[in-house]
């Protein structure tokens, strides 16, 4: 155990980094380090504030990040840096009661969420006028959002995530506005969406989910060319998607999750012809953003029936589409399987019929396939077999005949991929097939879906995502004299690489890319 008080020695000292340690404080002893502008005791065990910050006139960044503090922030924080404190990040502590008494005169990153803060957010936060990052994320927020913040022109992400903050979404976001990551994710919200999101030139995450907005499928946002995250799973959207309004809809989409809502008529064919993914991973496209000194990691948790997803950044060539829970009619166009990068495919609970496109052989990528709950008919493809990395395959409750492929991947496919279709045999199910029964279907009557050739290069640089529910958007930010130690630490893993199963219905993604998002439910 390190005590802090062998510091008090050390009058001029003006960096401290003790993060990832054992940290004891003694609050009884007074003390001060007057020169100091740079605090890092995150993940340090400590329960309480120390009180020689209450002096720390100076100081410039504030990291008290993971620990057990309890209770209220004291009144003397706002003191604390004065006008000097840009950096203050509290998050994923025990903070109970009303949003801290904070001078927000010179702070450009704040980040409290993972706490128990209750009430509204304070208007005074308005006066922020230098704010690049507001993270309240996962604490118990009411009312209505603050407007003001949308009309702060530098603020750059805001997450208010799993909060209970309820009314409308601000209806007046400007041209000069610069926001990136917009996570607005399990609140409350109603209403309409605004159209003047469409003036958020440089969005690339808007994460919706979960709350009780309605209206028609927001294709005014396909004029958004750097939008790569588009998520508003679970609210109250109905009607037909229809044909885009622009040109080239959505030209840097990355992940499209519009499942548990009440869209109807057929799949957006004319969408997908233009989401065509690209055929090639470009690793230099895979990077930290970096702004000014400092760099943000956006994390978004998906749940995938009972499986856990660790991403630590968006692949470029990550692509996830979930059209599930809706009321989609007509056939499965044939253009998804020029998505050659797609991870994941979801369109299960919905009204689908005909037969699964041939077209899907070339999904080498495919690691999630969930058609299930429809209405297909016809067998299926012998050519899925050879998608080698196709882990997961629900193709239940349909219409399905014949014999189930053999061989490589469908080898590990249980009873449960294929219940309730009373026409199939061969393994896994204890029903043989007749030599009658070998037969594959004849190929799809959509006529304008022939040629599967991409139009003049267009592609959809991909990494749509295959949530269900799919949920929590994350974010970091991490100043470069403290870097080092945040990378390593346990809450930025490095990669996207683990596959949990330990939790039964949520599966997480954090992303570092430019964004990512939340937690919930991404396939259901």
């Amino acid at each position: 155990m390190l005590d802090l008080e062998i510091f008090s020695k050390f009058k001029n000292l003006e960096e401290l980094d003790l993060s990832n340690n054992l940290v004891s404080i003694n609050n009884n002893v007074t003390y001060t380090l007057p020169y100091l502008k740079q605090l890092n005791l995150s993940s340090s065990n400590i329960n309480e504030f120390p009180i020689f910050l209450r002096a720390a006139t100076n100081l410039e960044y504030l990291d008290l990040s993971s620990n057990s503090i309890y209770g209220q922030a004291p009144r003397w924080l706002g003191n604390t840096g004065r006008d000097s404190l840009h950096f203050l990040d509290l998050s994923h502590n025990l903070l109970q009661g009303p949003f801290p008494t904070l001078n927000f005169l010179g702070l450009r990153y704040i980040f409290i969420s993972n706490n128990k803060l209750t009430g509204e957010i304070p208007s005074l936060i308005c006066h922020a006028s230098s704010l690049e990052v507001l993270d309240l994320s996962h604490n118990n927020l009411s009312g209505p959002i603050t407007k003001c913040l949308v009309h702060c022109n530098v603020l750059t992400m805001l997450d208010l995530r799993m909060n209970s903050l309820h009314g409308t979404i601000p209806a007046t976001f400007s041209m000069e506005n610069n926001f990136r990551t917009i996570n607005l994710n399990e609140n409350q919200l109603e209403g309409l969406l605004p159209w003047s999101l469409a003036n958020c030139i440089n969005l690339e995450v808007l994460d919706l989910g979960n709350n009780k907005i309605n209206g028609v499928f927001p294709y005014w946002l396909g004029s958004l060319q750097n939008l790569r995250v588009l998520v508003i799973r679970s609210n109250r959207f109905q009607g037909h998607i229809g044909n885009p309004k622009t040109k080239f809809p959505f030209p840097n989409l990355q992940i499209i999750h519009i499942s548990n809502n009440q869209f109807n008529g057929p799949l957006p064919r004319k969408y997908f012809k233009y989401f065509e993914a690209k055929m090639s991973v470009d690793e230099s496209e895979v990077a930290l953003h970096y702004v000014g000194e400092l760099y943000y990691q956006d994390s978004m948790s998906v749940v995938m029936k009972g499986q856990r997803f660790e991403l630590e950044r968006i692949l470029i060539a990550f692509t996830i589409i979930n059209f599930s829970n809706n009321r989609f009619i007509g056939e499965m166009p044939k253009i998804i399987g020029m998505l050659k990068s797609l991870k994941a495919l979801n369109f299960s609970h919905n009204n689908l019929i005909g037969y699964i496109p041939s077209s899907f052989r070339n999904l080498t990528n495919l690691e999630w396939l969930d058609l299930s709950f429809n209405k297909l008919n016809g067998e299926i493809p012998n050519q899925l077999a050879d998608l080698l990395w196709l882990e997961v395959l629900n193709l239940s409750h349909n219409q399905l005949i014949g014999h189930i492929p053999i061989g490589k991947q469908f080898n590990t496919f249980n009873n449960d991929s294929y219940i309730e279709n009373l026409g199939l045999c061969g393994f896994p199910l204890s029903r043989t097939c007749n030599n009658h029964e070998s037969k594959q279907p004849p190929p799809s009557t959509l006529q304008e879906e022939d040629n599967l050739e991409p139009e003049n290069g267009f592609g959809w640089q991909a990494i749509m995502e295959f949530l269900q529910p799919c949920g929590k958007l994350r974010s970091r930010w991490n100043p470069t004299p403290m870097a080092k130690k945040k990378e390593s630490s346990p809450r930025t893993p490095s990669m996207c690489q683990n596959w949990d199963r330990d939790e039964a219905s949520l599966s997480t993604c954090h992303l570092h890319h430019p964004y990512l998002l939340s937690s919930s439910s991404i396939f259901k």
